[in-house]
Formats: C-alpha cells, sequence, structure tokens
C-alpha cells in the first residue's frame, strides 16, 4: 500500500498579517523591495540572526530577535517593546553570558574565514591563470592536515566533532557540509556556484548561536555526520537518489539554524511573536525552516533551476525539519511502527524514501546517547546546561520553571536515564528494525553502556548523599546534647545566662 504524505504549505498571507512586512522565508523586506533581486542595503541596515528587516518600519518589533541576543549590524539599536505583556523585556543575554567572551571576537572570525577563501582566490589565479570554472577543493589551509585525515573517516560513529571543531579553527560545519556536497558529486551535478554555495555555508554556520551550550554549529555538524552515517546504510544507499541525498544533508546543517537557546514552551508563555507567527505549532521548527529559506534565496544558491523545482526543494527541507519537533514523536514513531509491522516501505516509492529521511533525521537528532562514553557525556553535560540556562531565566522572572529544568533538584544522570529509557531507546530500536546492520547495534550497545554509567553515577551520589546525611544528624545530635548539659551546669552553678549552641558543628 502506497502512502502520499501531502507536504503542509501555508500561504505567506497567512503567515504575517497585511500590515507587517513582506515575508519571505526568515528574511523580511519592505513591501517595495523585490524577492529575487537585490534588497537596498537600507532596508536591510539591521539583522537578527537570519532575520532582515526595515528598521524605520514601526512594525518591525514582529520581525525581533529574542532579546537582543545577537545584532549584526554596528549601529546602535533599541527594539520596540510591548508594553501589554510584561515579558518581552527579559534580557535572553543573561542566558548566554560566559566568563573571558569578547564580543568583538565573532567579527573578526567571520573576515578571517572570507579573507581564507580570497586568499585561494587570488593566488590560484597568479599561479595558474583564471579557470573557467571555481575548483572545488576552497578551503584552503584549513582543508588540509589533521582536518584532512579526519575527513577520511566521515562515516566512522566514533567522529569526534568537538576535535574536528577545533582543527579547522571553528569551520567544521562548513568545511563538513562541503566536503560531503563534494564527495557526493552534488557540486557539480546541480551546478551550484562556488562563491553563491560559500556564501551560504558560512551564513549558516554564523547563523547558530555560538554562546548556546548545545544548539550551535557543532551540534548542527554533528547531526550531519551522523545523518551521512545513516544515508551510508545499505539500504539507503542503493534507493536514495541525489536529490533525497543533498536534501538530507541541507537539513541535517541547517535544521537547528538561529536556535534562540529556549525552548517553544517558554516561547509561549512569554507571548513571543514567534509563537504568535506560528499559531504554537512547532514553533521553533518553522523558523528554523523560514531561516533556511531565507538563507537559500538571499545567496541565490538554487537560483538557477527552474522555479518549480526551487520551491519543491524549499518545501521538501522544511518537511525535514519540522520532522524534528519532539513534541511530535510519537505520531512519527507509531507510523514508522505501523510500516515496519505491515512490511509495506518501499523505498521505490518518493514518499516512502521521504518518511525515512524524515525518520533518520530524527535519529540522528537525539543520536548522543548513542555515541561513545566520552562524546555522550560530553553533549549530555552541554544539552543539560543549556536547560538549566532556562530554568534560571524563568526563576528570575518568576515565571514556572519548565520540567528538568531547575538545576536545584535536577541532575545529568536522571534527565539523561529518563531520556534514553522514554524518547531515544523506542525510536532506535525502531530504526534497528528497518535497517539491523553492525552500526545499529553498536549505537543500541553505546546507549546501553552509557545508561548503566549514569545509573551507576547516580548510585554513587545517592550513597554519597545517604552517607553524609546521618554525619550531620549525629553532629547536630552531639552539639544539642552538649548545649542542654551546658545549660544545666549553668543554672545550677546560679548563672542566669545558657551558652549558645556552636555554629561549627551545625555546618559541619
Amino acid at each position: 500500500m502506497e502512502v502520499c504524505y501531502q507536504l503542509p504549505v501555508l500561504p505567506l498571507d497567512r503567515l504575517v498579517p497585511k500590515h507587517v512586512l513582506s515575508r519571505r522565508g526568515a528574511i523580511s523586506f519592505s513591501s517595495s523591495s523585490s524577492l529575487f533581486g537585490a534588497p537596498d542595503p537600507r532596508q536591510l541596515s539591521q539583522r537578527r540572526g537570519a532575520i532582515s528587516y526595515d528598521s524605520s518600519d514601526q512594525t518591525a518589533l514582529y520581525i525581533r530577535m529574542l532579546g537582543d541576543v545577537r545584532v549584526r549590524s554596528q549601529v546602535g539599536f533599541e527594539p520596540e517593546r510591548r508594553i501589554s505583556h510584561p515579558y518581552l523585556c527579559i534580557d535572553f543575554r543573561t542566558l548566554h553570558t560566559r566568563l573571558g567572551t569578547s564580543a568583538s571576537t565573532a567579527p573578526e572570525r567571520r573576515v578571517h574565514r572570507l579573507l581564507s577563501f580570497q586568499r585561494y582566490l587570488h593566488s590560484y589565479r597568479l599561479l595558474r591563470g583564471v579557470p573557467q570554472q571555481i575548483p572545488l577543493h576552497i578551503l584552503d589551509e584549513d582543508y588540509t592536515g589533521q582536518a584532512k585525515c579526519m575527513l577520511e573517516k566521515v562515516g566512522n560513529w566514533n567522529f569526534d566533532i568537538f576535535l574536528f571543531d577545533r582543527l579547522t579553527n571553528g569551520n567544521g560545519l562548513i568545511t563538513l557540509t562541503f566536503h560531503l556536497l563534494n564527495q557526493y558529486g552534488l557540486v557539480e551535478l546541480f551546478q551550484l556556484d562556488m562563491v553563491k554555495l560559500w556564501r551560504f555555508l558560512v551564513m549558516v554556520q554564523e547563523d547558530y548561536h555560538s554562546d548556546n551550550p548545545y544548539h550551535n554549529a557543532v551540534h548542527a555538524a554533528d547531526v550531519t555526520q551522523a545523518m551521512y552515517c545513516y544515508m551510508r546504510e545499505p539500504m539507503l544507499a542503493k534507493s536514495l537518489t541525489s536529490c533525497d541525498i543533498i536534501l538530507g544533508i541541507l537539513a541535517a546543517a541547517t535544521h537547528d539554524l538561529d536556535h534562540p537557546g529556549v525552548n517553544q514552551p517558554f516561547l509561549i508563555k512569554t507571548d513571543h511573536y514567534l509563537a504568535t507567527l506560528y499559531r504554537n505549532n512547532s514553533v521553533l521548527e518553522n523558523h528554523h525552516w523560514k531561516s533556511a529559506v531565507g538563507l537559500l534565496r538571499e545567496t541565490g544558491l538554487f537560483s538557477h533551476l527552474p522555479a518549480e523545482d526551487s520551491l519543491n526543494m524549499e518545501r521538501e527541507l522544511g518537511s525535514l525539519i519540522l520532522a524534528t519537533d519532539i513534541s511530535r514523536q510519537n505520531d512519527y514513531l507509531s507510523r514508522f511502527r505501523r510500516h515496519l509491522d505491515q512490511e509495506n516501505l518501499c523505498l521505490s516509492n518518493a514518499s516512502h524514501r521521504h518518511f525515512i529521511l524524515q525518520m533518520a533525521l530524527k535519529c540522528a537528532d537525539i543520536c548522543n546517547p548513542c555515541r561513545p562514553w566520552e562524546l555522550s557525556k560530553r553533549w549530555s553535560e552541554k544539552v543539560t546546561e543549556e536547560f538549566f540556562q532556562q530554568g534560571d531565566i524563568e526563576k528570575k522572572h518568576r515565571l514556572e520553571v519548565s520540567p528538568l529544568f531547575d538545576r536545584e533538584i535536577n541532575t545529568v544522570g536522571n534527565i539523561q536515564i529518563g531520556f534514553m529509557t522514554y524518547m531515544a531507546e523506542p525510536l532506535f530500536a525502531e530504526w534497528t528494525r528497518f535497517s539491523d546492520t553492525r552500526l545499529s547495534q553498536t549505537m543500541l550497545g553505546h546507549m546501553g553502556l552509557n545508561k548503566a554509567s549514569w545509573v551507576g553515577l547516580q548510585q554513587e551520589q545517592t550513597s554519597v548523599s545517604k552517607e553524609a546525611e546521618p554525619s550531620s544528624a549525629d553532629s547536630e545530635g552531639a552539639a544539642a546534647a552538649a548545649a542542654r548539659r551546658d545549660s544545666t551546669t549553668a543554672t545550677a552553678a546560679g548563672g542566669t545566662s545558657s551558652k549558645e549552641i556552636p555554629q561549627g558543628s551545625k555546618e559541619s
């Protein structure tokens, strides 16, 4: 039985009110600008993540990013505040406070990356003359040495994305994504302009918030590497088309684009404009999708393709990114189970291949528990810290603290054990039913060992706490008894004052 999936596409006039700026993807222009033409630089004088807007328009508050988390323009700007809701004045920069972080380093790094590319083109033209087509190996010195050696093993499940990001000077997402597109021959097959592709990848990496402990460009690179591993599995490798592959890689690279470091319930309860814009439905995922489409159109990466093909790729990209909404996990999992139970998945069917790509991206997005312990533990600590930072903001502004986001009553271990039990294990069990390979068994094995390690750490912490409690009680009891004896002695001697309980005993 073949199942057709209708991709949800809402017209733009339903997404944004007419009195608000005209909007294309995640990029907003004034009504006088053209969709495919270059907008007036004055109209794009301010930028929030992947969102550009006319700073002179009074309705620009609709396209204001969270509390000025990041401003690309050097011109000072104080965004409009909606007085009707108290939480819109929250300064979300407190989420990302880090010691020793300089605000001026990001622009310098961007300049360095672009200059590196320009240096390569300049030297190549001088030595060999101007070529008819820009060569594929454009990553300059960042693409050589140890990083290049790591890319030769990019299909290994124990690939250390943290090390790779250091070796590429923070350009891990750019380097990895370009390498995979080149390795599959997609750059030549789709006749992608090299300058446009480079600009697109740089903008994608820059639109991830580096101050997020978890949802940053390193996470996007990790998901992209995992997606590549899944697409190499025998059942997919022999079935996926070139279009499927380029969509899978781009969706993985952009699936959390411009993530603000807080979750959807937080945006809803603070009445954020994104929650209103997307009617509280897959708020972040819709924003990631529209941000990716905005960058595709801004760079014109697919502008040489027929308009219908380009729009279709944007819609399918959105369908993949929307599948990463964790709140819809049970819906996708139930559908996956039904297909596996009925044994009716046919990968020659385009809609079935697309559904499997959705499931692969969902697995890649939450595959951290399936990595080797050192990598998995590091990711667990990062995602938990991002949870706790949101919890701190919620406490500060007297909001209801989200479940598991209170650092005073939760630990990394109990959060990870619960996540593995209720989210990761059911998903990867079904994925193993679909593709029972060495990689699938390796992932399940790592997850079992990692869960056991967290359980062991939790038991150790519990034992230490229980041992500390009796000793504390004994100290307090001894102190109280000593105080009673001293008081009795003083009274018997005719004294009118009693000794205080030693404070040091209470603290011990």
